[in-house]
């Protein structure tokens, strides 16, 4: 390993360069997490099932949930790569 491949500076420049990919990939997780549950709450209310458990279950197994939650999948994946390359930058500092 040379010094070049731990230069605290690169490091820096990689923090500062990668903050904002970072912060729009944290943001994304949370309006996800909360969007699956107005995704949940709109496919209940357009279910034809008579209990709300029944319900509960129509949009737990609706195509649309599962294609949200797949693209939470996705999401949460790219912040946590973002956030360890973040935290190896962190190291190099040190």
């Amino acid at each position: 390993m040379t010094e070049q491949d731990i230069s605290p500076f690169k490091a820096l420049d990689f923090i500062r360069d990668n903050a904002a990919l970072f912060a729009e990939a944290k943001a994304n997780v949370v309006y996800m997490t909360e969007y699956r549950k107005t995704i949940k709450a709109m496919l209940m209310a357009s279910s034809s099932e008579k209990t709300e458990s029944a319900k509960e279950t129509f949009a737990y197994s609706h195509p649309d949930y599962k294609q949200h939650l797949k693209a939470l999948q996705q999401a949460v994946a790219e912040a946590e790569r973002l956030r360890w390359l973040m935290i190896a930058a962190e190291a190099k500092i040190e």
